[in-house]
């Protein structure tokens, strides 16, 4: 963490080794991506914990809280910072990444029991659909479509892979592509699968808080021939903003065996077919 203690100190500062690609950046552009990982493993906190935390004037944590914010990092709230979802707004992509790993683990092995070598798979922009790339090694070739960043970074480096990359409209946020450039790009594509995520979910519906990754992911529901709902038990019995689509248009939604036994009673009395993956 930082050790200056009044704006515009210029004493060296050592090396992190536990903070990657910060050791190239001016000081207060390593302070602020410290804090934004203060702020990802901690999912809230106030401004006087990062002064604490950082040794930082109250000036200096507000100033760097409002660059975070800016970026998308981070949302600010009267007495401190999270990067927590709401109803309305969406975690950023580093929360999610290091939130229920290991259910997402699951849901990926299981839906990966799906895929046969030549297939045609489409990918949209949540991290329990990121968990199954580490799994396609073995199941080439593929093609695959998607519009997360992460995800294509990854594909890269398999071989026997087709990776179609979808472009559109950047988002720092989700670290992937949206908005109509996006949506036209998918519906161009026909694929065998869509595995997918969404960040609520209730007895009979799927929601996400953000008009604009609602707009590609009914494009996506759209150009794939079967479509798989990934949703860890943490996202049940909730909603958000708004509602993307009844749980009867997925063929398949997979929960991990953390889901109550009612819950899941809930969504098949629905109409879903629900499949619960083992951790």
């Amino acid at each position: 963490m930082s050790s200056d203690t009044v704006d515009g100190d210029t004493r060296p500062e050592p090396a992190d080794p536990g903070r990657p690609d910060t050791a190239e950046l001016s000081r207060p552009a390593r302070r602020q991506a410290e804090i934004a990982a203060y702020v990802v493993e901690h999912g809230s906190v106030s401004a006087n914990d990062l002064v604490e935390a950082f040794g930082v004037s109250v000036m200096t944590v507000h100033r760097d809280l409002d660059e975070l914010e800016r970026q998308g990092v981070v949302r600010k709230y009267r007495g401190g910072v999270t990067a927590q979802p709401t109803s309305v707004f969406e975690s950023n992509v580093a929360y999610r990444l290091n939130t229920a790993q290991a259910e997402k683990s699951a849901l990926a092995r299981h839906a990966r029991a799906m895929i046969e070598p030549g297939m045609s798979v489409m990918l949209d922009d949540s991290t329990s659909a990121l968990a199954l790339v580490d799994l396609f090694e073995d199941i080439t070739p593929l093609t695959v479509a998607t519009n997360f960043l992460p995800a294509i970074s990854k594909l890269t480096g398999l071989r026997d892979i087709t990776l179609v990359a979808l472009g559109g409209i950047y988002s720092a946020t989700h670290d992937s592509f949206g908005g109509m450039p996006c949506a036209e790009a998918v519906e161009a594509l026909h694929t065998d699968f869509l595995f997918c995520s969404v960040s609520a979910v209730s007895p009979t519906h799927a929601f996400h808080q953000e008009e604009e990754i609602v707009l590609v992911k009914r494009a996506m529901l759209r150009s794939a021939r079967t479509k798989v709902l990934l949703v860890d038990h943490g996202k049940l019995q909730r909603t958000a903003l708004h509602r993307l689509a009844p749980l009867t248009d997925f063929d398949v939604v997979v929960v991990d065996e953390k889901t109550p036994a009612d819950l899941v009673q809930a969504l098949r009395d629905n109409g879903a077919t629900v499949e619960v993956a083992p951790l």
